[in-house]
């Protein structure tokens, strides 16, 4: 019988996490930070670095927002729809869990 995984919706309120299988690791040939998983890696640019180094678990996305809105001296209603969209891919992919 299949049964189909349902979809986690990243919201404001959740608190993303990378989940046991996916690490964050600086590949000193490519001088250039990675983000391994089982038979796949990631080449992250680096706001998507700084996003994924935030998902710890405890942190809202609403205060990813804030802090990253505050380290790019950009409006915070201009970043929130990319940080969600970023993490929406990467949850349906499932390389963060929140």
């Amino acid at each position: 019988m299949n049964t189909l995984r349902q979809r986690t919706t990243i919201t404001r309120r959740s608190t993303p996490a990378l989940p046991r299988h996916v690490r964050i690791q600086f590949d000193p040939v490519r001088q250039a930070w990675a983000v391994l998983s089982p038979e796949k890696v990631f080449w992250p640019n680096e706001v998507s670095l700084d996003i994924l180094r935030r998902c710890d678990g405890e942190t809202t996305v609403a205060t990813m927002v804030t802090a990253l809105a505050a380290e790019y001296g950009a409006p915070e209603e201009d970043i929130e729809p990319d940080v969600v969209t970023f993490l929406q891919e990467w949850t349906d992919k499932l390389l963060v869990r929140s």
